[in-house]
C-alpha cells in the first residue's frame, strides 16, 4: 500500500490527504480516507468489473500527480482536489446549462425533470464524474464511486468538490496527454458503449402517442412518399392495454405483428416502451407472476411498495435481484416474439406520481445481491435503479435472438448505462434555450462515458415554430442518437407539419445524415472498441486554444466539424466561424440552406459516404463507396471505414472490413489507395467515387475501383483558383434564392407557446418575482432586493413554487400551461398584481394571485386556489376529490446552517434541521399560522404566514441544497359554492 492516513481530529471529524493505490493500468488510482473505509467502501456498480476497482497493482510505483484531501463530517465525507490556473471542468454526466462546468452545482439523483431549465441541479441520470482540461490540453478524469445522493461542487474555480454519505472511493484517471486518452481509460473501467445496430444509426420518429396502428402505417407512408429518410417508429404507452406493461390495446393495436411486418416492408423498425410500474391488479398477468416469485420491492414495513404511475397503483420490480432481473428478461424475450425491434425504458429513475419527492420513499427496502451491496433501502439503489433495468431489459432481447444486437432507449442512468442503452436528454422543451442547450448536453454525455445520446429533436413540451423545429433537426440530425419525439396535446411535429419551407429543410438535413452514415458507423466502432466519444467538444482539436474551451454552437464528428445556429436571429452563413487551428475545407452536397449547420472537414482527413437512402436497410454494399477528402498543409490525408453486415456478432469474430484510405500528393497527382485492412469481410466489388476538396465549397470528383490505386491529376492552380471562385459564387446563389422558413411565433390552431414560457415579472421595492406561464404558472425566482437573497431559483427546471391536486392522477397543475389572466406591473398604482389560471379538467381551474403592495412592500402576498367553472353531469370535477399543495422549493445558502422554526397550535416550540428527512404536521402540531426558514449564516429569515383554517396539513421536506415547505388543503370536492383556498404571505427579517 502507498499514501498516508488521515488524521483525525475528533471522533466526530476527520480530515487529510486520501490514501491511494494504482489499480487498472498506468495513470489510475483509487483513494479512499482510510483503510478502515475502504475496507467499508460499498461494491463498485459504475465498474465493468467490480474487482478491478477492488485489485490494487503491486508491481506499480507510479505517484499520482493530484491527491485530493477529505473531511468526514457528520456521516458526509468531502472531497476536494486543487488543479492548476487555467483549468477548465467538463463532464458531469447528464447535466443542462453550459458546456464548460466552472461555477456549477450538481446533485447526482435522477429526477423525473419534465420542463427543466439550465438551472436545474438534477436530472434523470447520475454521473458523479469530471473531466478536467489543463492548460497545455493535458486531462484528468475524476470518478466519485458512490451511487447515493451527490453533490458535484465547481463553484470554486480550479477545485473540485464532491459530498455524499460515507464511504466511498474516488478514482483518478491520468493526467495522460488529452482528454481523448482519460476517455479512453476511463471506458476500460466503466465498459464501453454497446454496438449499435446499424439501423438504429437512422431517423426515428416518436410522439407521445400515435394512438393507432392506421396512424402508424399513415406516418410511414408519409415518409416514403415524401423522400424524407427514417428507419424507426415508436410506440408510446397508448398501444398498451391500461398502460400495462407487455400488453396491447386490442383496439388501437388489436395486431402487433401484422404491424410490424407492414412497416418492416417499408423498410422500417418498431420500438415499443416498457415501464418499470407494473400495475398492482389480480388476474394481470405480469403482476400475478411477479408476486409469485416474491420480486417487488418492498416499503419500511416489509410488504410490496405501491406507487402511482400510469395504470394507477403500481408495483416496482426490484432489478438489484439477480431473480428480478431474470423475471424480467423473459418477460422481455416473449415480447420480442410480437416483432419487437426495439425496447424504450421510460419512467425508472423510477418516477411515482402524486409523491413530493416524484419517486419512492428512501426508506424503501431493495434486497439486492450481495455483488451489488446487498440488502439496502433505496437511496442505496435509486441512481441506479434504471441502468439495472434497461441491463435487464438488453438480457431479454439477447435472449430472444443471439443473432441480433439489442436496442434499449432508457431514460435513467448512471455511470456504466452505455454497456446496456442509448439514452436521450429527457423532456426538454421546445424552445431557443432548449435547442442551444441540447449541444452542450450531448456533449457532456460523451465526455461522461456514454456517446449514443441525443435530445428529442425539436422539443418534447410545447409547441415548436417552423423556424424553430428547421433549426433543431439541422442540428439533431447530426447526432450520434437522431429522434423526433413530442408530447400528447401539441401540434403533429412530423418533417411536414411546418410547411413546404421546413419540411424542406428537414428532408436536406436527413438526407445529410444518411450520407454521413458509413462515417457514423465507423466511429460508433470506434467507440465500442477504445471508448472514445463519437461527438466532442470543438477545443479537442486544438487543445491549447483556451478561447475554444467555451464553443457551444459548433462540435466534431470524428474530424467533422458542425458549426450550427442555435439562435432564432442568427443567420448562420452571415456570421464568423471561429475555426480551430489548421485547414478546415468547407463542403456541403449542394444542400446548403440558411437553416442548416455549415459543415468543414478537417485538412488531412479521408471520410466514407454513402449514396443516398430514404433509410439505411436500402444500403447494398455493392454500391459507389465514397471518400471525401481534405488534404492537409503538406498533401496528405488519412481516415478509415468499418463494414460489416450491420447486425449481429461475427465482427468480433474477424467478421468485418476496417479499411485505412489514404491520399497523397506528388507531382500534382493526387493517389488514393488503401494503406492497410482488418478483418475477414470480403471486400465488395463496387466503384470508388473520390469527392477532392478544394476550398470554399469547390470539389473535383474522379472515378476508379475500391481497392485499387486511384490517380486524381490536379488542377493547376489558376484553375483551383477558378473552381473556387465560382463554386463561392453559386454557394451565395444558392443561399440568396432559397425559400426561408416563414418566422412566425405561433402554429395556428395552438396557443403561443414562445409567450407563455417568457418570464413575467413583479417587483417591489423589497420583492422581485419571476413567473414563467408555459410550465404549471411556476415562480422560478423569488428575489429579497434588500438583503440581496434569492430564495428560490429554478429557471424553468422542476423545483421553484407550483401549486396542484395533490389527489390527482397525475398531479395536474405543474404541468398543464397557465394563462395570464389579468396584469398590472410597473404602472404606479396601489398594488402589482399578477393573475394565473390553468385548467386541470374536470371543470375544475387552478388559479393564483401574486401581488405586491405599495402599503406594505416589504410582504409578498399568493392567493392559490382550486375552483369550478364548469362542473356538469359527467365531467368528474364535483365527484372526485382534490387536495389544493402549495409546493415551494426553497434554495439553501448554507444548507449546514439553515432549519425550520415554528411554534404549532398547542404552543409547542419547534426546530426542524435538515437530517429530519420529511416530517408533516397535522392536527394541534400544526404552525400556528407561521413558520420560518432560518439561515443562521446570513443571520436572516423568511417568514412563511398562512390562514390556518385553510391549510389542514403542513409538510416539511429536506433536499440536497433545497427544502420545501408545504401548505395542504383538506381532500374534498369542489363545486362552485366551495372553492379550496389557501392564502399566504412571505417576509424576510433578521434574527432577533
Amino acid at each position: 500500500m502507498t499514501g498516508c492516513e488521515g488524521a483525525s481530529l475528533n471522533s466526530n471529524v476527520r480530515s487529510g490527504k486520501m490514501i491511494y493505490e494504482p489499480i487498472l493500468g498506468e495513470g489510475v488510482f483509487r483513494f479512499d480516507c482510510s483503510e478502515d473505509d475502504r475496507n467499508a467502501a460499498f461494491p463498485s456498480i459504475s465498474f465493468d468489473n467490480p474487482k478491478v476497482r477492488d485489485t490494487p497493482l503491486m508491481d506499480v510505483r507510479q505517484i499520482p500527480a493530484y491527491i485530493p484531501t477529505f473531511e468526514c463530517v457528520m456521516g458526509q465525507q468531502i472531497v476536494s482536489i486543487e488543479f492548476p490556473p487555467s483549468t477548465s471542468f467538463y463532464g458531469t454526466g447528464e447535466v443542462s446549462g453550459q458546456l464548460e462546468r466552472t461555477g456549477k452545482r450538481i446533485f447526482t439523483w435522477n429526477t423525473d425533470a419534465y420542463g427543466y431549465g439550465p438551472e436545474t441541479c438534477s436530472l434523470y441520470q447520475s454521473h458523479p464524474w469530471v473531466l478536467a482540461v489543463l492548460s497545455n490540453g493535458e486531462a484528468v478524469g475524476v470518478l466519485a464511486d458512490t451511487t447515493r445522493r451527490c453533490e458535484i461542487d465547481l463553484q470554486k474555480e480550479l477545485n473540485i468538490k464532491f459530498i455524499s454519505s460515507s464511504s466511498y472511493p474516488v478514482i483518478t484517471f491520468g493526467p495522460f496527454t488529452s482528454p481523448t486518452d482519460v476517455l479512453a481509460s476511463f471506458s476500460r473501467a466503466t465498459g464501453t458503449v454497446f454496438m449499435p445496430p446499424k439501423w438504429s444509426l437512422g431517423y426515428h420518429q416518436c410522439r407521445w402517442s400515435y394512438n393507432s396502428d392506421t396512424r402508424v402505417r399513415q406516418i410511414a407512408k408519409t415518409f416514403r412518399e415524401k423522400g424524407i429518410p427514417c428507419d424507426v417508429i415508436w410506440m408510446d404507452i397508448d398501444y398498451m392495454d391500461g398502460f400495462r406493461c407487455f400488453t396491447f390495446d386490442q383496439d388501437r393495436f388489436p395486431d402487433p405483428k401484422s404491424l410490424v411486418e407492414d412497416l418492416h416492408q417499408y423498410g422500417f423498425k418498431a420500438i415499443w416502451m416498457l415501464d418499470p410500474g407494473i400495475k398492482n391488479e389480480k388476474g394481470y398477468f405480469v403482476c400475478d407472476s411477479g408476486s409469485e416469485s416474491d420480486i417487488w420491492i418492498q416499503a419500511a414495513d416489509g410488504k410490496p411498495f405501491v406507487g402511482e404511475v400510469w395504470p394507477g397503483p403500481c408495483v416496482f420490480p426490484d432489478f438489484t435481484q439477480r431473480r428480478a432481473r431474470s423475471w424480467w428478461a423473459n418477460l422481455v424475450k416473449d415480447f420480442i416474439s410480437n416483432g419487437v425491434d426495439g425496447i424504450w425504458n421510460d419512467m425508472n429513475e423510477p418516477a411515482v406520481f402524486k409523491t413530493a419527492t416524484k419517486t419512492m420513499p428512501d426508506t424503501n427496502i431493495h434486497r439486492g445481491d450481495a455483488e451489488l451491496g446487498g440488502c439496502q433501502n433505496h437511496s442505496y439503489y435509486h441512481n441506479v435503479y434504471g441502468m439495472l433495468m434497461a441491463r435487464s431489459t438488453y438480457k431479454g432481447m439477447k435472449l430472444a435472438n443471439e443473432q441480433k444486437r439489442p436496442f434499449v432507449l432508457t431514460r435513467a442512468g448512471f455511470v456504466g448505462s452505455q454497456r446496456y442503452a442509448a439514452t436521450w436528454t429527457g423532456d426538454n422543451l421546445s424552445t431557443w434555450e432548449h435547442l442551444h442547450m441540447s449541444v452542450s448536453m450531448v456533449l457532456q454525455l460523451g465526455l461522461s462515458g456514454q456517446p449514443l445520446s441525443g435530445p428529442d429533436i425539436c422539443g418534447f413540451a410545447g409547441n415548436a415554430t417552423p423556424k424553430l423545429f428547421g433549426k433543431w433537426m439541422g442540428v439533431g440530425s447530426m447526432f450520434p442518437f437522431c429522434r423526433g419525439h413530442s408530447e400528447t396535446g401539441t401540434a403533429d411535429h412530423e418533417p411536414w407539419s411546418f410547411g413546404e419551407e421546413c419540411e424542406e429543410v428537414c428532408r436536406r438535413a436527413l438526407r445529410r445524415r444518411y450520407r454521413l452514415i458509413p462515417h457514423i458507423y465507423t466511429l460508433f466502432y470506434i467507440a465500442h472498441t477504445r471508448g472514445i466519444p463519437v461527438v466532442t467538444p470543438t477545443f479537442f482539436s486544438d487543445l491549447k486554444n483556451l478561447e475554444l474551451r467555451d464553443q457551444e454552437d459548433s462540435f466534431l464528428l470524428g474530424p467533422l466539424l458542425i458549426y450550427a445556429s442555435t439562435g432564432r436571429d442568427q443567420e448562420l452563413y452571415q456570421m464568423q466561424h471561429e475555426l480551430p487551428k489548421g485547414i478546415w475545407l468547407s463542403f456541403d452536397f449542394e444542400d446548403s440552406h440558411p437553416d442548416l449547420p455549415a459543415l468543414y472537414l478537417k485538412g488531412g482527413s479521408i471520410i466514407p459516404l454513402a449514396p443516398l437512402y430514404q433509410h439505411v436497410g436500402e444500403a447494398n454494399y455493392t454500391d459507389d463507396l465514397i471518400l471525401l477528402v481534405a488534404l492537409d498543409e503538406y498533401g496528405n490525408a488519412q481516415g478509415s471505414l468499418f463494414e460489416d453486415a450491420g447486425d449481429g456478432y461475427d465482427y468480433a469474430n474477424g467478421g468485418y472490413l476496417m479499411t485505412t484510405y489514404v491520399a497523397a500528393c506528388h507531382s500534382s497527382v493526387v493517389t488514393v489507395k488503401v494503406l492497410k485492412t482488418e478483418g475477414m469481410w470480403k471486400r465488395p466489388k463496387r466503384r470508388l467515387h473520390v469527392k477532392l476538396l478544394l476550398g470554399k465549397w469547390a470539389m473535383i470528383d474522379s472515378w476508379g475501383t475500391d481497392g485499387e490505386i486511384l490517380e486524381i491529376p490536379m488542377p493547376s492552380e489558376t484553375e483551383i483558383s477558378d473552381l473556387v471562385l465560382a463554386s463561392e459564387k453559386q454557394f451565395q446563389i444558392r443561399i440568396e434564392t432559397e425559400n426561408h422558413i416563414p418566422d412566425v411565433d405561433t402554429v395556428s390552431e395552438h396557443k403561443d407557446t414562445e409567450f407563455s414560457f417568457t418570464p413575467v415579472e413583479i417587483k417591489s421595492r423589497d420583492w422581485s418575482i419571476k413567473v414563467v406561464p408555459g410550465i404549471g404558472g411556476r415562480i422560478i425566482s423569488m428575489e429579497h432586493l434588500p438583503s440581496e437573497t434569492q430564495w428560490l431559483h429554478s429557471q424553468v427546471g422542476a423545483g421553484g413554487y407550483e401549486e396542484y391536486s395533490g389527489v390527482e392522477f397525475r398531479s395536474a397543475g405543474c404541468l398543464e400551461e397557465y394563462s395570464v389572466i389579468e396584469m398590472a406591473l410597473e404602472q404606479g398604482g396601489e398594488k402589482e398584481l399578477l393573475k394565473l389560471e390553468g385548467d386541470i379538467g374536470g371543470g375544475l381551474i387552478l388559479e393564483r394571485e401574486i401581488y405586491l403592495t405599495r402599503d406594505d412592500p416589504k410582504v409578498l402576498r399568493i392567493d392559490s386556489g382550486i375552483i369550478a367553472r364548469e362542473v356538469g353531469a359527467g365531467s368528474g370535477g364535483f365527484s372526485r376529490l382534490v387536495c389544493l399543495r402549495v409546493h415551494p422549493t426553497f434554495n439553501l445558502l448554507h444548507p449546514t446552517e439553515s432549519y425550520v422554526s415554528f411554534t404549532s397550535i398547542d404552543g409547542s416550540k419547534h426546530e426542524v434541521w435538515p437530517k429530519s428527512s420529511e416530517m408533516f404536521f397535522e392536527g394541534s402540531l400544526r404552525p400556528n399560522g407561521e413558520w420560518m426558514l432560518v439561515d443562521k449564516n446570513l443571520g436572516l429569515c423568511l417568514v412563511n404566514r398562512f390562514n390556518i383554517s385553510q391549510v389542514y396539513k403542513c409538510l416539511i421536506r429536506w433536499g440536497t441544497g433545497t427544502v420545501n415547505l408545504e401548505l395542504w388543503s383538506e381532500d374534498r370536492p369542489v363545486s362552485k359554492e366551495s372553492p379550496l383556498q389557501v392564502s399566504h404571505e412571505y417576509e424576510v427579517k433578521g434574527l432577533s
